[in-house]
């Protein structure tokens, strides 16, 4: 598997455990021994059980999300960068819009072996189009 197919593989798993709010079908995407880091600040965790519990934790706090995930940008040494925005409603009914960018590492075997995160967030519902063209 390339890394762009592996990349690829990734942000669908993300699509769809994240729809289904399933954490099974999201780390099933990383291998067994990857580095795992959720945020620029927080510790590295290991293994594929990292991605699992980060995003069981994560569905636990929400009630829905709408999300959109850009097109991988890979290079041939398997680093690949992912810009994604979400819309996440809380348990209470209220919004947070989230903006970010998964960093990762794929191998030869399509696997995340390395994941690093950066996000920030803004209260309230602030659209999931990555990109907000300047209204003249």
């Amino acid at each position: 598997m390339t890394p762009l197919e592996g990349a690829r593989a990734w942000v669908d798993a993300w699509k769809d455990g994240w729809a289904r709010h399933d954490p099974e079908v999201i780390a099933a995407r990383y291998a067994p021994d990857c580095r795992f880091r959720s945020e620029p600040f927080r510790n590295v965790d290991h293994g594929r059980e990292a991605a699992h519990a980060y995003a069981t934790h994560s569905f636990e706090e929400e009630q829905s999300a709408r999300f959109f995930f850009g097109e991988p940008i890979v290079a041939p040494d398997g680093r690949a960068a992912v810009e994604y925005r979400a819309v996440i409603t809380a348990p209470d009914g209220s919004d947070t819009t989230i903006h970010g960018v998964s960093l990762l590492r794929i191998g030869p075997d399509g696997l995340v072996q390395e994941h690093r995160d950066t996000w920030t967030e803004l209260e309230g519902d602030h659209g999931i189009d990555l990109v907000k063209e300047d209204a003249r």
